[in-house]
C-alpha cells in the first residue's frame, strides 16, 4: 500500500473528558448559541461578524486578538454579534503550505497530527473561557469536528468542500449555523444545492457509525467572489449579485434564507485593504432595500494584529499572518464601530 499509519489519534470523547467544557463556560456558549440562531431565523436584527486571522497560527497572538475583540464586543453588542474566526485547519490549492494548526501546531516545525488535535481543542477552550466569545471554525475535514463540535458556535465549508457529499451530509446534523461558500468558480447554484441538501435528513456513514441526521435549517451561503476560467477573479458582493440570489433564494423556498458576504478572497482580489470598502458597500446595499437587509446576515473579514503576512519563519512578527493578507488592528477596531453605527 502507498500509506503508512504514523499513529492511532485519541477519540474525539477522551479529548473532550480531558479538555472539559466547564459548566459556567457551557452557559455561555449555550446563550451564544441562541442569540446567533435567533439572527439566522430573523428574531434578533443584530448583524454578524465572523472576523479574525485568515489561520490560528499562534494561540498567544489569536487569544490576545479575540480579547482585544472582546473589548470591542462590550461597546457594539447591541448592534454586532461579533464570532471570533479561530481557524485551525486550512484548505491547499496544491496540498502545499501551511494546512493549519492541527498539523502543525508549531508552524516552523513538522507536522504532528496528535498535538494538533491537542491544540486546537485547547485553544477554542481558551478563547471561551478568557474572553466569554464563543468562535467560528471551518470543516475543512468533516470527521474531525467532532473534536470541537461542543465548542463551535458557527462553521464554513470552504469553497473547495461545498460540492463534497461528506461536508453537505455532516452539515445537516450540525446543531449550530453553518454557511456553504459559493465554489471557486462563483456557481451559485453548487452553493444553493448543499444548502438544500444540508437543511435535509440524511443517513450515513460517520466515524464507522450508521447516523441519520436532523436537517440543520440554519444552513445557509456565503459570497466569497469566484474566479474564471482566466484566472480573473469576479466579486460577488454587488447590489445585482445580492438581487440575484435573492430571487434564486426565493425560487426554492429554502429554509430561513440567509446569507454572509465574505468581504476577502475572489471578492477582494486578496487585496486586504479593499476589506473596509466591501463591507461598507454591502451595509449600504442593506440599507437601500429591505428585503436585503433580511436576507444579508452578516460578513466575513480577515484580520490580525498586524497588517499584511509574512513567511513562516523561526522569528517572525508576532500577530501577523503567514497566510493570506489581513487587516491590521487599528483598521479593524476602527471599522467595527463604524459597523455599529451603520447598522
Amino acid at each position: 500500500m502507498g500509506m503508512t499509519v504514523n499513529s492511532a489519534l485519541p477519540m474525539p470523547e477522551l479529548l473532550k473528558q480531558q479538555y472539559a467544557l466547564s459548566e459556567n463556560l457551557k452557559q455561555i456558549k449555550a446563550n451564544r448559541d441562541k442569540q446567533i440562531k435567533n439572527i439566522f431565523k430573523g428574531l434578533d436584527d443584530r448583524f454578524v461578524v465572523v472576523i479574525g486571522p485568515c489561520s490560528a497560527d499562534n494561540e498567544d497572538a489569536v487569544l490576545e486578538y479575540v480579547s482585544r475583540l472582546a473589548k470591542v464586543n462590550e461597546k457594539v453588542k447591541d448592534k454586532l454579534m461579533i464570532i471570533p474566526r479561530v481557524y485551525t485547519n486550512k484548505p491547499r490549492t496544491t496540498g502545499e503550505g501551511y494546512k493549519g494548526m492541527l498539523h502543525q501546531p508549531v508552524p516552523d516545525k513538522e507536522p504532528n497530527l496528535h498535538d494538533g488535535i491537542v491544540a486546537i481543542r485547547k485553544i477554542h477552550l481558551k478563547v471561551i473561557g478568557e474572553t466569554g466569545l464563543s468562535a467560528a471554525d471551518e470543516m475543512l475535514y468533516p470527521e474531525n469536528r467532532s473534536y470541537l463540535d461542543d465548542l463551535l458556535s458557527y462553521e464554513a465549508v470552504g469553497a473547495r468542500s461545498v460540492e463534497n457529499q461528506q461536508h453537505r451530509l455532516t452539515a445537516s446534523g450540525m446543531d449550530i449555523p453553518v454557511g456553504m461558500k459559493n465554489p471557486t468558480s462563483g456557481d451559485f447554484s453548487v452553493m444553493l444545492n448543499s444548502v438544500y441538501a444540508a437543511q435535509k435528513s440524511h443517513n450515513f456513514i460517520y466515524r464507522g457509525l450508521d447516523v441519520t441526521t436532523d436537517g440543520n435549517e440554519l444552513a445557509h451561503v456565503i459570497l466569497r467572489g469566484g474566479v474564471d476560467k482566466y484566472g480573473t477573479n469576479i466579486p460577488n458582493y454587488h447590489y445585482e449579485d445580492l438581487m440575484r440570489l435573492l430571487n434564486l433564494y426565493q425560487k426554492m423556498e429554502l429554509k430561513n434564507p440567509a446569507a454572509v458576504i465574505d468581504a476577502n478572497h475572489s471578492n477582494s482580489g486578496k487585496q486586504f485593504k479593499e476589506q473596509i470598502r466591501i463591507v461598507k458597500e454591502v451595509l449600504h446595499s442593506r440599507r437601500y432595500n429591505p428585503d436585503l437587509k433580511k436576507l444579508i446576515k452578516g460578513v466575513m473579514i480577515e484580520s490580525y494584529l498586524v497588517e499584511g503576512s509574512q513567511s513562516i519563519a523561526h522569528n517572525g512578527v508576532y500577530g501577523k499572518s503567514i497566510t493570506d493578507p489581513c487587516l491590521g488592528w487599528d483598521d479593524t477596531e476602527k471599522l467595527l464601530y463604524e459597523m455599529a453605527e451603520d447598522c
